[in-house]
């Protein structure tokens, strides 16, 4: 088991510590802040389950390979059956964005919101994103990482899909930061697009060697070195502190 991003604090708007501890506790809160899932339609069940298995499979064998025929063998369905549910190969593919957007926000969006603005909520967003890489959410890895890659220069509706929901995510990585800006956790001159894009590319580096070179410590890798860039951009407030109260990870 990897570590994973952690912190401690003295006091709501103090110096915050940053630990590499290794626990489990993110699992548990997730488990209490989860809503009660409403009961869903049969067709609706059946819709969304070929989709989960879809983005599996898009995540192994990418979006392009991914037809009504390869799912139906996937599935043992008939082509007849997946027909009922997306009338074309495209329609299946953004329906297939679509649900991988919404695993990923159950994954690691929603329950990071449920945390406290500021370096809290960003840690949790972070930490969940290199967890999902490493807990198989999606079969073949990060499904956007792969997506992105594959469909970078074709354009279409699918690519469009993709940049939207990849925009979707730099945003709510970039209020992270502005909000742990506010909260006085890191330094107000930073720039929060840039300091996102900084931090999404380190990640995303970190998965291509995770998943194409097989490094199993790129992901703690990656942890380390955003956990050293939070430290050097860490705003202690009201207590004296210092930056070098910033405990190494």
């Amino acid at each position: 088991m990897q570590g994973e991003l952690r912190i401690t604090h003295k006091n709501e708007r103090s110096c915050y510590y940053f630990d590499n501890r290794y626990t489990r506790f993110m699992r548990h809160r997730s488990k209490s802040t989860a809503s009660p899932r409403r009961v869903r339609p049969k067709g609706e069940r059946t819709r969304n389950n070929i989709l989960r298995a879809a983005a599996d499979l898009a995540s192994l064998e990418g979006l392009e390979g991914l037809t009504i025929g390869r799912l139906a063998d996937e599935l043992k369905m008939s082509k007849s059956g997946l027909f009922a549910h997306f009338g074309s190969k495209q329609d299946l593919q953004l329906a297939t964005v679509g649900m991988a957007s919404e695993i990923f926000k159950d994954s690691v969006i929603r329950p990071a919101l449920a945390r406290p603005r500021g370096m809290p909520r960003l840690l949790e967003l972070l930490e969940r994103w290199l967890r999902h890489v490493e807990d198989k959410v999606f079969a073949g890895g990060c499904f956007f990482t792969a997506a992105s890659f594959e469909f970078d220069s074709r354009p279409g509706p699918v690519r469009t899909a993709i940049v939207e929901a990849m925009r979707q995510w730099l945003s709510t990585l970039t209020r992270a930061i502005e909000e742990a800006q506010k909260a006085g956790h890191i330094n107000a001159d930073l720039e929060p697009p840039r300091f996102a894009l900084e931090i999404y590319s380190m990640a995303v580096g970190a998965h291509w060697a995770f998943g194409l070179l097989g490094q199993r410590n790129a992901l703690k890798n990656a942890r380390e070195t955003i956990l050293a860039r939070l430290r050097s951009e860490s705003r202690a407030q009201g207590n004296g502190t210092t930056h070098g109260d910033v405990k190494k990870a």
